[in-house]
C-alpha cells in the first residue's frame, strides 16, 4: 500500500454546452483539493489525463491545472494518455511517482469534452485507437469495430442478445442512482433486447443501447503516500495496480478473449492476495455491452463463453455476488475518454467511504477497477481498500 486517494471531485457527465476543457479541470481541481482539505502549495506534482484526439483545439493541456491557482506555478505536470484508458493511465503514473519518492502528493486530473465535435467526425476520432490500417475503414466507426467483435462472440458461442440487454439494462438502472450520470433512466429489458425506431442496430448485433454515450466531462484524485493519508480526513488505499498492454492489430490476438484483461486482473489479485470473490464491487469498462460481458470471463468470473450466466443469474446486480458497474458504468454514465478511469477511481472511494448516495452497496470493503483503452490493447486494473 504505497498511495492512497485522499480527496476527490466529480462533474456530471453529459452534454455541458457551458463548460470548456479549462473550466471543467479547473472545477474538478479546486473540489478535489477541497475535499482533501490541501491547497495547491500542498501538492508535488500533477498528472492530467487528456485523450482529446481532435475533440478540443487546445491540445497542450497539462498547465491548464495551473488555472486553478498561482502557486502550481513551476510544479511538474504531465499530460497522458492511451486511447479510452487515459484515466487509468494518469492515476497508475501518479502512483509510480509516489513509490519512487519524487512525491508525496500528487493531483490527477482526468477531463474530455467530446459533444462539440460533429457526430461523423467524433466517428474518424474515435476509430484512431483501433489499428488504422486494418480498422480505419470500418463502418460506423469504434462501435464497429465492437460490432465485429460481438460477431465472432456470437458465432463461437450463440446468440447472446438476452445477455446484452441484461447488462444494458442493469447499468441503466443502476444509473438512475447516479447524481453524475448523463442518463439516470430505467429503460428496462424489454426495450433494450427489442429493435425499435429508438433502438436501432448501430453496427452488427449491438444496438443503441449497447452503446456508451459520447460525453463531457472531469474527475479529480488527491493522491499521498499511505503515510500522509493516515493524517488526513479519510484514506483509500491502492491495494494492487497492474497494466498490460497487448498487440494493437485485432488480427495478432483472439479478439474475444480479452487477454490483455485477463493478464491485468491475474497480476492484480495476486498482488493484493486476494481471490475475484474477495471484491465487494467492480467497475468494469462496459464501452459497449459486449465488453462487459467477455470481461465477465476475462476476470474469472465465468469460464469462456459462459458469461451470460452472470448477468441472467443476476449475481452482478447491485445486490448480487458481485455488484458490476454500480455506478451505471460508461452505459449510463457516460464516457468523457480522459475522464473515465479517474472517474472510475472517485466512484470506486466513493463506494468504500459509504459516500455513495444511491449508488451504495452494502458493507464494501475492497473495490475491483479495470479501464480498458481500445479493443482490450490498454487494460488497468485496480484494487482498493479502504484503510481510514
Amino acid at each position: 500500500m504505497t498511495a492512497c486517494i485522499v480527496g476527490w471531485a466529480h462533474t456530471p457527465f453529459g452534454k455541458l454546452d457551458a463548460e470548456t476543457v479549462e473550466s471543467l479541470i479547473v472545477r474538478v481541481a479546486n473540489e478535489a483539493l477541497e475535499h482533501a482539505g490541501i491547497g495547491a502549495e500542498d501538492v508535488d506534482e500533477v498528472v492530467l489525463g487528456h485523450f482529446n484526439g481532435g475533440f478540443s483545439p487546445q491540445d497542450f493541456t497539462a498547465s491548464l491545472v495551473f488555472q486553478t491557482s498561482d502557486k502550481f506555478r513551476f510544479k511538474p505536470a504531465t499530460r497522458v494518455e492511451n486511447a479510452c484508458a487515459t484515466g487509468s493511465a494518469a492515476v497508475h503514473q501518479a502512483i509510480k511517482t509516489i513509490e519512487a519518492k519524487r512525491a508525496r502528493t500528487v493531483l490527477v486530473v482526468g477531463v474530455e469534452q467530446m459533444t462539440r465535435t460533429p457526430g461523423p467526425e467524433i466517428g474518424n476520432i474515435l476509430l484512431k485507437c483501433s489499428y488504422v490500417p486494418e480498422d480505419g475503414e470500418t463502418p460506423a466507426g469504434f462501435a464497429g469495430v465492437f460490432g465485429k467483435i460481438a460477431g465472432q462472440y456470437f458465432q463461437r458461442y450463440g446468440d447472446q442478445s438476452d445477455a446484452l440487454a441484461l447488462i444494458a439494462a442493469k447499468n441503466h438502472k443502476n444509473g438512475v442512482d447516479n447524481p453524475y450520470a448523463q442518463m439516470r433512466k430505467d429503460l428496462g429489458f424489454e426495450f433494450c433486447r427489442a429493435e425499435s425506431e429508438k433502438n436501432p442496430f448501430v453496427a452488427g448485433p449491438l444496438k443503441r443501447t449497447d452503446c456508451s454515450l459520447v460525453s463531457d466531462g472531469a474527475a479529480a484524485l488527491v493522491l499521498t503516500d499511505t503515510e500522509t493519508a493516515l493524517r488526513m480526513r479519510r484514506a483509500v488505499a491502492f491495494r494492487a495496480t497492474a497494466h498490460a498492454q497487448d498487440f494493437l492489430p485485432m488480427s495478432k490476438r483472439d479478439i474475444v478473449q480479452f487477454e490483455g484483461c485477463t493478464e491485468a486482473w491475474r497480476r492484480a489479485l495476486d498482488q493484493a492476495g486476494i481471490r475475484l470473490s474477495d471484491l465487494s464491487f467492480v467497475e468494469t469498462h462496459d464501452c459497449f455491452t459486449i465488453a462487459e460481458l467477455i470481461e465477465y470471463e476475462a476476470m474469472g468470473l465465468t469460464p469462456r463463453g459462459q458469461g451470460s450466466i452472470a448477468v441472467k443469474e443476476g449475481w452482478t446486480n447491485r445486490d448480487g455476488k458481485l455488484p458490476v458497474n454500480p455506478s451505471g458504468g460508461l452505459k449510463a454514465k457516460g464516457h468523457p475518454i480522459g475522464a473515465t478511469g479517474v472517474s472510475m477511481h472517485a466512484l470506486s472511494a466513493m463506494q468504500l467511504c459509504e459516500d455513495a448516495g444511491g449508488m451504495q452497496v452494502k458493507n464494501p470493503k475492497l473495490g475491483g477497477i479495470f479501464n480498458m483503452g481500445g479493443a482490450a490493447v490498454a487494460n488497468y486494473v485496480s484494487v482498493l481498500e479502504r484503510i481510514k
